[in-house]
């Protein structure tokens, strides 16, 4: 198609034609118009804009990168913050077509080069940003520490407050990923103190928010990261942002390891809850209905059925993983209670898990000093003692001892205010 000019009736004919396929090509007729004037300006940025948006629902990624490399001599004439503007939304319309993150982080790679070439420090910076956040989402943590610990010093320099929250908050979450907490909330802490400098916009408060409750519950504090998790869900839930369900979800988490399984339901059912009532929140009740009933059966039920939810999201499975051997142990130990000798597979028999599995959790549960026994590996039994009496002399004796220290202590100081 020959080139047609950056017009408004143009733009139009875009809109009205028959399919896709038809309106893409009408699009890209408008961006070899060779005039420059302030309107053919404009008109050229709402097609790039439409055709990004058209690509994307074609699913057509490759054609989206192709278009960023075909738009570089547009870029030299129209002002830097529209480039950038320009650049960052075809990058967030390739994040949008499902199985493309090796082709967006081909993408931002050029990306960089480019800018680099270009001296466009301020657009190169956010696509760095975006790499290390892409890296480390596909696990590549080396890499993106180094462009990330590069890209902090460079920032902070310039001192852009609302990038280096970004960028503190995105290293706080890589060093949470490489199971390095102290590194995580220390560069937490970091992004707290540079947002609280500036405005920050509601969806990245909630991303604050949302990483402090997860750094909260690691430390097992689940009643401040309950705290942290609602006021993310709300900022979320207020933007219909997607993240609010997964907050919901761990404010729920948090309810069940503080043993406040029951109120999950009312959770659930509360207004705000409805919103969200799907498969997410249907795993989180199912654990919590195996955790009130201190059922191990009902527990392993939800894990298969809702592996996807629980076991697949790596938060709520650490965590369950913690509250699945607490009730596992509070089980043994009510089994075993009657019992001063007892078979292991009769235990294995009662409790409805394997002999090998029931036998590795008594053990660790004698060496954990959580109650007193032996295991009889030849019999097959488990030998279970009475606690031992502890001797009350020994306490008093010590009582005794630090008494006299004081008394001597005294003795000494004043003898040393008679001598002087």
């Amino acid at each position: 198609m020959s080139p047609l000019p950056a017009t408004t009736d143009s733009l139009i004919q875009a809109q009205e034609a028959k399919n896709a396929s038809e309106s893409i090509s009408i699009l890209y007729s408008i961006l070899e118009d060779s005039s420059s004037s302030s309107e053919a300006l404009r008109i050229k940025e709402q097609a790039i804009s439409n055709l990004s948006d058209l690509l994307r629902q074609e699913k057509r990624g490759e054609e989206l990168r192709s278009l960023l490399t075909l738009l570089r001599p547009f870029f030299s004439v129209i002002p830097k913050a529209k480039t950038a503007k320009i650049v960052r939304g075809i990058i967030d319309a390739v994040a949008k077509i499902p199985g493309t993150s090796d082709l967006q982080i081909s993408l931002c790679r050029e990306m960089v080069q480019w800018t680099r070439a270009e001296k466009r420090t301020f657009l190169r910076q956010r696509v760095e940003a975006r790499l290390a956040a892409l890296l480390m989402e596909n696990e590549d943590y080396s890499e993106a520490l180094t462009i990330l610990s590069g890209l902090v010093k460079e920032v902070r320099r310039l001192d852009d407050k609302l990038l280096l929250v970004d960028i503190d908050l995105l290293e706080s979450k890589l060093h949470f990923s490489l199971r390095n907490l102290p590194k995580a909330k220390a560069a937490l802490t970091a992004a707290r103190t540079a947002a609280n400098a500036i405005y920050v916009p509601p969806a990245q408060q909630g991303t604050i928010d949302l990483q402090s409750g997860i750094l909260h519950a690691e430390e097992k504090d689940y009643k401040t990261a309950y705290s942290y998790f609602f006021e993310a869900f709300e900022a979320f839930n207020a933007l219909e942002d997607p993240r609010a369900i997964f907050s919901l979800k761990y404010m729920l988490l948090c309810k069940i390891m503080v043993n406040q399984a029951d109120d999950v339901a009312g959770i659930i059912s509360s207004k705000a809850g409805l919103h969200y009532v799907g498969v997410e929140l249907d795993a989180m009740k199912a654990v919590a209905d195996a955790h009130s009933k201190r059922s191990l059966k009902f527990f392993e039920t939800a894990l298969r059925d809702y592996k996807a939810q629980l076991e697949e999201d790596p938060i709520v499975h650490r965590h369950l993983s913690s509250l699945y051997d607490t009730l596992l142990e509070q089980n043994l130990c009510r089994l075993i209670e009657p019992f001063s000798r007892v078979e292991i597979d009769y235990i294995a028999e009662l409790i409805e898990l394997p002999v090998k599995h029931v036998e590795k959790k008594l053990s660790q549960m004698i060496l954990d000093k959580k109650f007193a026994g032996t295991l009889d590996q030849g019999a097959g039994c488990l030998i279970i003692f009475d606690d031992p009496k502890t001797d009350a002399i020994f306490p008093a004796t010590l009582e005794t001892i630090t008494n006299m220290g004081k008394v001597v202590d005294s003795l000494y100081l004043r003898s040393a205010k008679i001598m002087s």
